[in-house]
């Protein structure tokens, strides 16, 4: 219908929708600026010393990141960046005045241990990884005083530059020991700057701190700092165990940044962190697990470089760390593990209990208790079951009462079906642009993915409106004064429920979050006031009526969008690493994810004001205008190519040798992987020179090329699990002799043991060859395997492969011109395979070549992994 067509009512709606649209675009630039950290001004480098300064911390990034080359185990960057820090360090103690004491120490942890990680249990031996400790306390201060931990590790994932992770995290805690020595402050209970050297390898760093060093039990909190990116947001995404350490920031940080939430969420996340150790696995340390969040697309490629870093983010955290460590070092409640176990649980509640928390767009933090929680999350809903009385109380011959209750049921599910359409609604129309498009054409603009599925979502909360409003008119029921048609009131109270019964299930669960649906719940009681109060003075047919129920609701509906901003840069981010599920489904995964989320996000940002506004804008020409905003939106993002250097596409290229135990090669192939939904056909369709090279046309299907066996990709498990859409690819075995003298070997080393129960323990030897650069060595054990002489003797409950023997898995790290002594225990006489994969991060010219042709909006991780197999 042509605009000057349009009935009066029509025209108000779409100026209604306008300035609806103008609103949210005023907030929208808020939390931008908020998540990217423009209200901080970063501090030069000679900046006062009393003060944190971004600039002095970026400089040992750039060292870090630059001027070491990797940061790897098994490369010389590793020993050198554990040369820089102490050296930084030493630096520090030298300028401490006579009130302190300053320690430094260079430590060499190994062990072995069990841990489940992705669902799969693994074990873990390892030897001569580095630490480096410094410790300032006082001069009266002793050894045996309860001490705050400060933690980050210094290693960088394979092909990494490292500079957020976790460069950041080192060169935030080296400007903060710096700034504690040279502020004068004297720490009332010692202080330890732990930077460990091996956490990518499944946090073996602070293992061997948390089992083998003198001081692990004197921690009485800790702060880890990690990154999951280059910047913005520094959320506190773990907190315990107890709510003390997040009561603690929430008094000291000087942005917040925390929502319990996170804690929800973060067991599903595919990753881990040192927290693990410290508050888990090995110790009940009460502490914080303080993360970056934005720049995912660089978490562990070659793209997370010096210049990724946020400006204003190492700022905005260094000033929380060192006023959140001055809290922890001065609080009484911090205590010895020996005192901790001793504590009176039922007077120390906040060491037990988790609570809720949430920062305002790191302006200001509330924090309440679970046992307060349980009364302020369960209140919206008693009010909603009471209102049905009182409104029955005003006015009992109008309505039985019973009808009261009807109404308010309808008008949950009312908007419960409006919520589910808003999510279901974008889910359809991603499906269906699939059909003519690639997935995540909106990867590398994360803008496309909001202005696609924002429109059809907001459509799918308006249709239970212009459903109702057509039953209506056919009907013949015409709208009366508010408060006199109970179904335009029960839609309120029924929207208002759904909120209310939201957070008390949400509470109910166990969950620590619900803090969202609860201040959506009263902010809507609000806003229900200001409307009611307008009505009175416009008229209910005035669009200043709903006008003053949205701005009542501003603050709420500006903290939805924070929080549904984080949430969805997050998974968009992420979508380019969560793994490339097989055809059909996994084509369909990133894009339906994506949809889903801005669905949900949708209806917490624009469902509390569904209820008065719907009536202006469920009209069929705003309809029809979303609709064909988001088909014309659709078409135009189907042209925008995914990635960019910005936003890569992660491709695993994997050269393959297989050996027969000696200096024989019997096998050499390219395995190559991608981790999204586009799958290989569209790297060979957009890399010519790639499919040259590997002998495969730019029309190569992935159903007629030979798939990598799971088995190939063992030297990165329990990753590998996610690269299941791969392919293998002839390679030659050129020169490989040339450049290794000797290839990994498995062997006895002495005559086996048998035991009078039958048992018998094999004595093996593993050397690694002449290889240099090793990360990481996986043995994949199948037999009657009952013990060895890892992990306390206890293999790790075996993988269950399809139609394969139950297999344990073993990974090894350090010191790979070593080699490895070990024992296996088997219950009988039959056979038991050992397959070794080992991973090397030097390449070939052959490789260098190939990964150099692929096109510069990629990101390859290449190594070299040598696989043999034997039988004891």
């Amino acid at each position: 219908m042509p605009f000057w067509k349009m009935s009066a009512r029509d025209v108000t709606g779409f100026k209604f929708l306008f300035s609806l649209v103008f609103i949210y675009a005023l907030m929208s630039a808020i939390v931008y600026s908020v998540l990217h950290m423009k209200f901080i001004s970063p501090l030069p480098a000679n900046a006062p010393l009393e003060r944190f300064s971004e600039a002095r911390a970026v400089e040992h990034i750039r060292v870090l990141a630059e001027e070491i080359d990797g940061r790897q185990e098994g490369r010389p960057g590793l020993k050198e960046a554990a040369t820089y820090i102490k050296s930084q360090l030493e630096m520090v103690k030298e300028r401490a005045g006579p009130n302190l004491r300053v320690e430094v120490e260079e430590t060499q942890v190994d062990g072995s241990f069990s841990m489940m990680f992705l669902g799969h249990s693994i074990s873990l031996g390892y030897r001569n990884h580095t630490n480096i400790l410094m410790r300032i306390s006082s001069m009266n201060s002793l050894d045996t005083d309860a001490s705050v931990l400060m933690n980050a590790h210094y290693d960088s994932p394979v092909n990494s530059p490292g500079a957020g992770d976790c460069g950041s995290c080192v060169a935030s805690l080296l400007e903060l020991a710096r700034l504690v020595v040279d502020s004068g402050w004297v720490p009332p209970q010692p202080v330890i700057f732990l930077f460990n050297g091996a956490e990518e390898l499944f946090m073996l760093g602070s293992h061997g701190f948390m089992t083998k060093h003198k001081l692990k039990d004197t921690i009485g909190a800790f702060i880890n700092v990690e990154a999951s990116g280059t910047g913005g947001i520094d959320l506190v995404c773990q907190s315990g165990p107890g709510s003390w350490p997040s009561y603690v920031y929430s008094q000291a940080a000087v942005y917040p940044m925390a929502q319990s939430s996170a804690q929800d969420v973060f067991p599903v996340i595919p990753g881990d962190t040192d927290y693990r150790m410290f508050a888990e696995d090995y110790a009940d340390i009460p502490g914080l697990d303080i993360i970056f969040l934005l720049g995912g697309y660089y978490y562990h490629t070659t793209f997370d470089t010096v210049d990724r870093i946020v400006p204003g983010s190492m700022q905005a955290r260094g000033e929380n760390l060192i006023s959140v460590l001055k809290a922890f070092a001065s609080s009484s409640r911090l205590k010895v593990a020996s005192e901790r176990k001793t504590l009176d649980v039922d007077a120390n509640s906040d060491m037990v209990e988790r609570a809720v928390f949430f920062d305002y767009l790191t302006w200001f933090m509330v924090f309440y208790p679970r046992r307060v929680a349980f009364v302020l999350h369960n209140i919206p809903a008693a009010l909603f079951l009471c209102v049905p009385f009182f409104l029955y109380m005003m006015d009992p011959r109008t309505h039985p009462l019973l009808s009261f209750f009807w109404a308010f049921f309808k008008g949950v599910m009312h908007h419960f079906a409006g919520i589910l359409l808003g999510v279901i609604v974008p889910v359809l129309f991603a499906v269906i642009r699939l059909f003519f498009a690639y997935p995540m054409s909106w990867f590398a603009h994360s803008y496309l993915a909001f202005l696609m599925f924002i429109p059809c979502s907001f459509f799918g909360l308006l249709i239970p409106r212009a459903i109702s409003d057509r039953v209506s008119h056919f009907q013949g029921v015409s709208s009366k004064k508010i408060m006199k048609e109970p179904s335009d009131e029960a839609r309120f109270w029924g929207a208002f429920g759904f909120y209310a019964f939201a957070t008390s299930a949400y509470f109910f669960a166990g969950l620590n979050g619900g803090f969202m649906t609860f201040v959506i719940s009263i902010s809507m009681l609000l806003g229900w006031i200001a409307f009611y109060l307008s009505v009175k003075s416009y008229g209910y047919n005035s669009i200043k009526s709903p006008m003053f129920y949205v701005i009542a609701l501003v603050p709420c509906l500006l903290y939805s969008l924070y929080f549904g901003g984080i949430l969805t840069l997050l998974l968009i981010e992420k979508t380019g690493m969560m793994g490339a599920i097989p055809p059909p489904y996994g084509f369909y995964l990133a894009d339906v994810a994506v949809a889903a989320v801005i669905g949900i996000v949708t209806g917490l940002c624009l469902g509390p004001i569904i209820p008065i506004c719907d009536r202006w804008l469920a009209k069929s020409s705003i309809l029809k205008f979303l609709l064909h905003f988001t088909v014309v939106m659709l078409a135009v993002s189907s042209q925008f190519f995914p990635y960019s250097k910005d936003a890569p596409k992660r491709v695993v290229l994997q050269h393959t040798f297989i050996s027969t135990g000696g200096n024989e090669i019997t096998g050499s192939s390219y395995d190559l992987a991608v981790i999204d939904s586009n799958s290989m056909e569209f790297i060979f369709k957009h890399a010519p020179e790639v499919a040259k090279e590997l002998h495969v046309g730019p029309s190569f299907s992935l159903g007629n090329a030979e798939a990598s066996p799971q088995e190939a990709w063992m030297a990165l498990f329990p990753i590998s699990c996610v690269l299941t859409t791969n392919g293998r690819f002839p390679a030659k075995a050129n020169n490989i002799l040339e450049r290794y003298s000797q290839f990994p070997l498995l062997q006895a080393h002495k005559p086996q043991t048998t035991f009078e129960n039958g048992t018998r323990r094999v004595h093996l030897e593993l050397s690694l060859g002449s290889l240099e650069e090793i990360w990481v060595t996986v043995l994949n054990i199948t037999g009657p395997l009952s013990g060895w002489s890892f992990a306390d003797g206890k293999p790790p409950a075996p993988e269950l492969p399809p139609g394969g023997p139950p297999s344990y898995i073993l990974r090894l790290s350090g010191n790979s011109d070593e080699k490895w002594n070990f024992w296996l225990e088997a219950s009988s006489e039959e056979e038991v395979r050992v397959d070794v994969a080992v991973l090397d991060q030097r390449l070939d010219e052959e490789t260098i070549h190939l990964k150099g042709l692929f096109p510069k909006w990629s990101d390859v991780i290449a190594y070299t992994s040598f696989l043999s197999t034997y039988l004891f």
